[in-house]
């Protein structure tokens, strides 16, 4: 009954409402006869259902949530966003409210608001938000998720009240789904375009037998022995089991090294120790250490060249003396005057605008300088790596690829690997180069060893320390740094200080380099664009590896 009158409601307001104005864009109006006797209503599925094919009986009204579950939802709407944002603020054009409004999702369990979000202008599209009047998303998609907009709105509820409001046993959950506006200080809400409720059966924090969970036996390695040393199995067992369990998602490997021997080595959803893992932006490390290599080879004099001394920027648009006398050790420690920006969507050197472009280091020389940030400001910049990898290709004899196995994986033992590439057939220093986590781990370790295998100086001494010296604070993070294209924390654990150098790449992707403990961790994930990727690695190094394995 209390949902059948909340369609009624929402039906009156919504017809009334369209009679006030006209609508400002055409949209896809009522689809179905099941559109039309849902119009204000949020239904979940347990997966993904076309609305063209949905059903009544598609309709979850309990369901068991499980750290393995998915759970989607479907929004019924009497007219698409923009008209909705339109009969609100009839005075603002199309334009300006697909740049200055969206929807604003709220998450309810028992009655008690958890979490609301404005989302960002950028997502839905603006296609979407002209002309959709369903909306079917998914909240928690762990086969196939990869981060969209729906998902992250989820991460966020579970990590902002969420997780502690989901306890184990029964909860009431709703949605709703209204729009806002932004208008210079303040924003304007909308009324109530459709809500749902589901009741849940919580079981989110299984409990492990440990005496039936079996550690893997590990086997020799090219370079790398057995350990025989002690560590806390329990606690790694644990571990083991909530990975398992979905607790920890899309992990797929971790290794331990110990004083340079093979500690723990585990592999989960599918992957094994043959497995070529796509690492992200681990990559960018060994653009690091390459443009290392190359200065301690001569084919580089120093880091401090500038770009005017591998390039004619006369050719490139927006030139200028800032952007000639740009140096590689501005590129490799990420603070260079470039307006570019990863974490800034808006930003004309944002990696997604690079992709789309036939030649990357053309768009990376072409665009403007900025003098918005302070000069030496931090700030994530994928086409300055991108650059670092053609001036090494055009320094190197027989180019980066060639030069790379030569120099860095064949001494290292590594000869199955696999790179990414630039629309021109260079090595993508960017990221995605594959390599299985036990010669991410040897890579690690060759760190460890200030640049030493087997006895040779691969990497130089001195090339370590600038990479492992806090170059650049990073803004935003407590005591955090940036080095040579790798980055810098400290874990706390039983009153102990444990501070790494490390790479990182989407998806929770980790070699970690620990400055005063004797060891090496490699953490290989593939939970790509998802919030909860690089906080699940954090909290397992804190609360389970590092507690198992610290003297």
């Amino acid at each position: 009954m209390r949902s059948f009158l909340l369609v009624i409601i929402c039906l009156i307001l919504s017809f009334n409402l369209f009679a006030q104005s006209e609508d400002i864009v055409k949209s896809k109006g009522i689809k179905s006869k099941l559109h039309e006797v849902n119009v204000g209503r949020i239904i979940f599925t347990p997966g993904a259902v076309d609305a063209d094919n949905l059903s009544t009986s598609d309709f979850l009204t309990e369901y068991r949530l499980t750290n393995k579950s998915d759970l989607f939802f479907t929004a019924f709407m009497a007219n698409s966003l923009t008209n909705y944002m339109h009969r609100l603020s009839p005075e603002i054009s199309a334009d300006s409210l697909a740049r200055t409004g969206n929807f604003q999702f709220s998450l309810l369990v028992d009655g008690k608001l958890i979490y609301k979000s404005n989302l960002l202008p950028g997502a839905p599209s603006r296609e979407i938000r002209d002309t959709e009047t369903i909306l079917s998303k998914p909240l928690i998609n762990n086969l196939n998720g990869e981060g969209l907009w729906s998902e992250s709105f989820w991460g966020r509820f579970m990590r902002f009240g969420g997780a502690d409001a989901l306890t184990d046993g029964r909860h009431l959950l709703r949605m709703e789904i209204r729009l806002y506006i932004h208008l210079g200080q303040t924003d304007k809400t909308g009324d109530l375009m459709a809500a749902g409720d589901l009741c849940l059966e919580v079981y989110l924090k299984p409990k492990f037998d440990l005496s039936v969970i079996d550690l893997s036996k590990i086997e020799p390695y090219e370079g790398l022995e057995v350990s025989r040393e002690k560590f806390d199995r329990n606690n790694i067992k644990e571990l083991k089991g909530n990975i398992e369990a979905g607790v920890f998602k899309k992990i797929n490997g971790i290794i331990v090294i110990k004083n340079n021997k093979l500690l723990i080595e585990e592999y989960f959803n599918g992957e094994t120790r043959d497995s070529l893992h796509d690492s992200r932006s681990v990559g960018k490390s060994f653009a690091s250490s390459l443009i290392g290599i190359t200065i301690d080879a001569g084919y580089i004099e120093n880091e401090y060249k500038q770009l005017k001394d591998f390039y004619d920027l006369s050719k490139n648009t927006n030139n200028s003396a800032l952007k000639e006398n740009t140096s590689l050790y501005q590129l490799l420690t990420m603070n260079s005057s470039f307006d570019g920006n990863d974490e800034d969507g808006s930003s004309p050197g944002n990696e997604e605008n690079m992709y789309e472009t036939a030649d990357w280091v053309k768009f990376a020389l072409d665009l403007p300088m900025t003098t918005k940030q302070p000069k030496g400001h931090w700030h994530y910049f994928t086409a300055g790596v991108v650059l670092l990898g053609d001036v090494l290709n055009k320094s190197v004899p027989g180019g980066l690829e060639k030069y790379a196995d030569e120099m860095l994986f064949k001494p290292l033992g590594i000869t199955n690997y696999k790179w990414q590439y630039t629309p021109q057939g260079v090595p993508n220093t960017a990221g995605g180069i594959r390599l299985k986590a036990i010669d991410f781990a040897k890579y690690g370790q060759l760190y460890k060893n200030e640049g030493v295998w087997k006895g040779k100086q691969i990497i130089s001494k001195g090339w370590i320390d600038k990479t492992f010296m806090k170059q650049k604070f990073l803004p935003g993070r407590d005591n955090e740094f940036y080095g040579y294209l790798f980055w810098n924390k400290t874990y706390s654990i039983n009153q102990k200080k444990c501070e790494a150098w490390y790479c990182t790449g989407n998806g929770g992707n980790y070699i970690f380099v620990f400055k005063d403990q004797p060891l090496v961790i490699v953490i290989t994930a593939s939970a790509y664009g998802q919030v909860y990727g690089h906080t699940q690695v954090h909290k397992m190094m804190e609360q389970y590896i590092l507690p198992a394995v610290i003297d």
